[in-house]
């Protein structure tokens, strides 16, 4: 005869894991990860210190999915954009202009996680902020790339320095979520989407 099993397993978690990670992000979106701590955490998930533990494992991990879903959730569109409109330009403008709209969401943290979650960390962070500065550096490679396609069949004069026009515009997305943080509206921030596109190079022009 099977003897019969007698080990209780595991009491199922008494929270939903997506909300509580939704309402980690926000804080961390919100605060920023140092300034973040696991009380704030916890007081904002609504969980124990254990539960968090068990379930996402320590800080940094959890912070780590938070931005994973951020991504998923609200910093996908200068991809989009970039893939989806016919030129680099087209793409730009449309990702200024959205990135007017997703900086100041009512009801939700203001700006971009992904410039502002670390700006400010102590050493033992350093890989955090090591790890947001490589995402966006990968969209300045991902805009640089769309340039230089359009160089190549004359879409952007040839002279044109790809990566600084690159950098130029990461530096607004920069600019345009900070100035969302102090409280700037959609509309200012749209004409400053309209005003930065003066500076692309106009199709025709030789370098």
């Amino acid at each position: 005869m099977v003897a019969k099993e007698t080990k209780q397993r595991g009491r199922p978690r008494s929270f939903d894991r997506d909300t509580a990670l939704e309402k980690a992000l926000r804080s961390f979106w919100e605060h920023g990860y140092e300034s973040t701590s696991i009380s704030d955490l916890t007081r904002e998930m609504g969980i124990s210190a254990p539960s968090l533990y068990a379930a996402f494992g320590d800080k940094r991990a959890l912070f780590d999915e938070a931005i994973t879903v951020y991504g998923q959730l609200y910093g996908g569109f200068i991809s989009r954009a970039l893939a989806e409109e016919p030129t680099a330009r087209r793409g730009v403008e449309r990702a200024l202009r959205e990135a007017a709209a997703e900086y100041t969401v009512p009801d939700r943290p203001r700006g971009c996680m992904v410039i502002s979650a670390a700006l400010n960390t102590a050493p033992a962070s350093a890989e955090v902020a090591a790890s947001l500065r490589e995402k966006r550096q990968t969209n300045v490679r991902e805009i640089e790339r769309a340039i230089r396609a359009d160089i190549a069949v004359g879409e952007v004069p040839s002279g044109t320095d790809a990566n600084a026009l690159a950098e130029y515009v990461s530096a607004i997305l920069a600019g345009m979520s900070q100035s969302a943080r102090d409280g700037t509206d959609r509309a200012t921030l749209e004409a400053v989407a309209s005003l930065a596109m003066n500076a692309w190079p106009r199709e025709g022009e030789r370098g």
